[in-house]
């Protein structure tokens, strides 16, 4: 007869997470180190107590707002390339919808996060109760029913014994490379509390092996009879190359035959900086060495990326009329986008085999060093001169990210995600290792970035974090700078303080509007419109408020005494710099598709809709 254990629900799930292991290269790691959570009526009696008595290795935090604190769990998980998680626990109701556009960003990026939100009644007796969503047409709808278009798994438990497959099923989905995201388990409030005999054997420890997948003989030949003839051809590294662990793999591929490298947002510092076949970022913020060879090549070679539109520039960077594309990706969905070449396995193992199948064809690109290198040193030039500019207006946006990246060391992390700070970052900034540019961009979330960095720190206690983050994302979003005081995890936030979602007023201009709504303006009783004065905020003494120690800076030498200052703190800090507004970067050689009005008042906004329509039509198809 089989040995059961009688616990509630919420124990015997917290007893199983804690039992889950991952193994890659033969290396085991626990997979689920920890639980965020902020308790209501729909999870504190259950799930709630579970923790409150769990003595074994998940260590509960405490959020301060859901969405924040699924945004650290998305960014630990992140930073320790999807090796290990957070799970995040919700009331039901608004707590658990706040969890919904983290859900989104979780499942958008391929990064695991489990989300337990807590659910209505499943016996129904007491309903509607607090917080209850009705549907008078189908009364098995919940607020949770939210989270299914942006989970790639979702479940709802309505019996105790339900568990048991819900979780393994769970388990499949975040430890797979393919078709990891978000997880959301709903739990019924009365379900989490009610016992079962559970077998024990539910709870020995389980190993998940990712496999590498190793592409098949068939695909590789394939590949070569592609690049065989193509002499100018360009590497686009994505996410997937770190996620794989594949740097050092891609590094060696790209010398064997002098390919230049680009890299994308989530495949940013795969390379060094100043490695001779690194030429920045490409598309929509690339560099220009990077778009210029985009615009010429007759091969692309995308690994382990997603080719949004901000890398293709809405698919219009490669204009060589003979191009075409060899997609490596563990997810054929992805590898055969821009009508690509499927290599469908591990960038590590798939970037190996391709080598020297190559090799053996004595493969070699035609650029010489000498014209990779003077497209290098003209770029590297420009970033020179943009990270130095001084003005006596104030600070430059672009001149306070060069004192920055200069200042903080090679080692530090730097976690950003919206506003105009991505694109700049893209261009200017300098990384030596990897995994020291951490952007969620993705989905571009705003407020992601003070969360995020508060994960960072707990997946990587040993080393300087910086948020970097816009006035406009610190106001959405930065409630989790207390959890970072209240545990002791030291983050430095470096605010750029321009008056408003810049961003957004510039795409205003740039597509013939004047601006509009984008601006921390007071209303003026004139126009009736936010045309007054910028609001005076002090976002230091609101720093200062919460426990961190908060500095401002307006000039060169404010903001080098406060990035060395911060550095000694044994807390959090904020650094308030006060940015000239819309003095980032321009764009390099790229265009972004964009909706802009057919018919308008303006003038401008009429020439700017023919404009992009024009544009378009140079375009890829698909």
């Amino acid at each position: 007869m089989k040995k059961t254990v009688r616990l509630t629900m919420a124990q015997a799930l917290l007893r199983f997470l804690d039992n889950q292991y991952v193994s890659i290269d033969g290396q085991e790691r626990k997979f689920v180190k920890g639980v965020f959570g902020i308790f209501g009526h729909g999870n504190a009696t259950g799930l709630g107590e579970a923790l409150e008595f769990h003595r074994g290795g998940l260590t509960y935090y405490q959020g301060k707002n859901e969405q924040g604190m699924a945004h650290a769990a998305i960014a630990y998980a992140k930073q320790k390339n999807r090796l290990e998680i957070m799970a995040c626990t919700s009331s039901i109701g608004p707590g658990a919808l706040n969890m919904v556009t983290a859900a989104g960003v979780a499942t958008v990026n391929r990064i695991p996060v489990l989300f337990l939100p807590g659910d209505i009644f499943a016996c129904r007796q007491p309903d509607p109760v607090l917080q209850q969503v009705e549907d008078p047409t189908d009364y098995t709808i919940s607020a949770n029913d939210a989270f299914k278009p942006v989970s790639r798994y979702w479940d709802r438990i309505t019996r105790p014994e339900q568990l048991m497959t819900a979780m393994i099923n769970a388990m499949r989905v975040l430890t797979d490379p393919v078709n990891t995201g978000a997880v959301t388990i709903a739990l019924p409030q009365d379900v989490q509390a009610e016992a079962y005999d559970y077998p024990e054997e539910f709870f020995q420890k389980r190993v998940h092996y990712i496999d590498r997948v190793v592409p098949p003989r068939d695909a590789i030949r394939r590949a070569v009879e592609v690049i065989r003839n193509k002499k100018r051809p360009l590497i686009i590294a994505g996410g997937g190359v770190h996620y794989s662990l594949a740097t050092e793999a891609l590094k060696a591929f790209a010398e064997a035959f002098r390919i230049p490298v680009t890299e994308t947002q989530a495949g940013k510092s795969a390379l060094p900086w100043n490695h001779p076949l690194n030429m920045g970022g490409v598309g929509v913020n690339g560099s220009l060495a990077g778009n210029k060879l985009a615009r010429e090549a007759d091969l692309v070679i995308a690994v382990g990326t997603r080719l949004t539109d901000f890398p293709t520039a809405s698919k219009s960077a490669f204009q060589n009329p003979d191009v075409t594309f060899v997609g490596i990706n563990v997810s054929t969905f992805d590898a055969i986008k821009l009508d690509a070449c499927p290599v469908v396995g591990d960038a590590r193992e798939a970037l190996k085999a391709l080598r020297e199948a190559l090799r053996e064809i004595n493969y070699q690109s035609s650029y010489t060093e000498e014209e990779l290198a003077a497209l290098k040193k003209q770029w590297d030039d420009e970033v020179d001169r943009l990270a130095g500019l001084e003005t006596p207006e104030g600070l430059t946006q672009t001149r306070v990210i060069g004192e920055i990246n200069r200042a903080i060391g090679e080692d530090a992390v730097i976690v950003c995600a919206s506003g105009s700070l991505p694109g700049d970052l893209l261009k200017l900034w300098r990384s030596v290792h990897p995994k020291t540019y951490h952007m969620e961009y993705g989905f571009s979330c705003m407020g992601y970035e003070v969360a995020g960095a508060l994960g960072i720190k707990m997946a990587e206690p040993d080393r300087e974090v910086y948020a970097l983050v816009g006035d406009g994302g610190y106001l959405m979003l930065h409630t989790e700078l207390v959890t970072a005081i209240q545990e002791g995890r030291k983050i430095n936030i470096l605010l750029f303080d321009n008056n408003g979602f810049q961003c957004i007023h510039s795409l205003q201009n740039g597509q013939g509007s004047e601006g509009f709504g984008n601006e921390f303006r007071f209303r003026s009783p004139e126009t009736g419109r936010l045309t007054g004065d910028y609001m005076p905020i002090d976002y230091a003494a609101s720093a200062r408020a919460y426990g961190a120690v908060a500095y401002t800076a307006r000039t060169v030498d404010e903001l080098r005494q406060a990035l060395e200052d911060a550095k000694k703190q044994k807390v959090s800090t904020l650094i308030d710099i006060k940015v000239l507004p819309r003095t980032g970067m321009p764009g390099y050689d790229s265009w972004w598709r964009l909706g802009v009005a057919e018919t308008s008042e303006s003038e401008n906004v009429r020439k700017a809709h023919v404009a992009m329509m024009e544009k378009a039509a140079t375009a890829r198809a698909y």
